[in-house]
């Protein structure tokens, strides 16, 4: 099966749409039935300025029928205006009406009949073009946080999709202004319909360790040079997730553990950790990739604002204490502490 196919196959992306379906639906229809019945009152009370030329006597049926055929511009010319008050009222105020219930019912099919399928089909093509996205494998308390941290940190909400089988939790995303996809993010064809292979990161937090490990091993499978970063909670199984695929392994219970012991030998030890952590302290760290410019120079003369703390190079991590940190090499990766305040 090709790609295509199974992109065409599957559930396509969603995002989220300001009012629920059958809302948009009950207000226009309750919006034109108010105005028809405005209509049938206003010919009711001027029924003396109507003739029917079939038997000369307009009832309260033959306004109703008058009124119908007057809205949808049918006119048979069997019941016509023939005082100049009713020719005034079918002018200034059944025509105003009329062309506003015709633009209502067309508004309803231009949005349910053309809009919506205009919607799927330009979500398909962005789920066709998706590439360097964040992929988030599972939406519980972990994945959520994880979300609102990439958005905070100035990641754009449509480049970031999140699967999960929740309908419920991608509601959430949905109002985050993510894409979404309802499914076994453990199954090939989802991860195929989100573009996996062209992310530029996958988080898994499927909630338990077995379905994370799993997780990782599909996409692992199918992005084989895409980061993976997952969480696990058991020690015994961080190795287990390394060997599927992982290069991140996250233990929250072990970072808690860390933040409890900071806070045993200090009161400031375990805020200065939670700082660093989020976007939202006075402090980040931040790994990326050195510049041009730094090549040659030291770890501890990145610049103003800025903390190197580590060097990765060939795989080899050395520390700001290391006489090798003290020339950058092209294709360094540098892991620094930068104030954001």
């Amino acid at each position: 099966m090709t790609q295509l196919s199974a992109l065409r196959r599957s559930k396509p992306l969603r995002r989220n749409i300001p009012l629920p379906v059958w809302a948009d639906v009950t207000l226009r229809l309750s919006a034109a039935m108010v105005l028809i019945a405005v209509v049938i009152l206003v010919h009711w009370l001027d029924r003396e300025g109507l003739k029917d030329s079939y038997d000369g006597h307009v009832s309260f049926l033959d306004v109703v029928y008058f009124t119908m055929i007057s809205i949808t511009t049918t006119g048979f010319g069997d019941i016509t205006p023939v005082s100049n008050q009713s020719r005034l009222v079918e002018a200034a105020i059944v025509t105003p009406i009329r062309v506003l219930v015709l633009f209502i019912f067309v508004g309803t099919a231009y949005n349910f009949l053309i809009k919506r399928s205009w919607e799927a089909w330009r979500m398909r093509r962005i789920q066709e073009r998706l590439t360097g996205h964040h992929v988030v494998l599972g939406f519980g308390i972990s994945g959520s946080q994880a979300v609102r941290e990439l958005i905070e940190r100035g990641t754009d909400p449509q480049r970031i999709v999140v699967v999960d089988p929740s309908a419920e939790r991608l509601e959430e995303a949905e109002a985050m202004g993510c894409n979404v996809l309802e499914g076994d993010a453990s199954r090939d064809e989802n991860l195929r319909a989100v573009r996996i292979e062209k992310a530029s990161s996958i988080l898994v937090s499927a909630g338990r360790d077995d379905s994370s490990i799993l997780i990782v091993l599909t996409a692992r499978h199918l992005a084989p040079g895409v980061p993976i970063s997952v969480v696990v909670r058991a020690e015994d199984n961080e190795d287990l997730a390394q060997q599927a695929g992982a290069n991140t392994v996250i233990n929250p219970v072990r970072f808690t553990g860390l933040l409890l012991a900071g806070s045993a030998q200090g009161t400031h030890v375990s805020d200065y950790l939670s700082d660093l952590a989020s976007v939202g302290g006075q402090v980040q760290l931040i790994e990326r990739t050195v510049t041009a410019d730094e090549v040659g120079r030291s770890l501890d003369s990145l610049g103003p604002g800025t903390r190197g703390l580590r060097v990765v190079r060939g795989g080899r991590e050395i520390g700001f204490w290391e006489a090798d940190a003290q020339r950058l090499e092209a294709g360094d990766v540098v892991v620094t502490i930068v104030a954001t305040g």
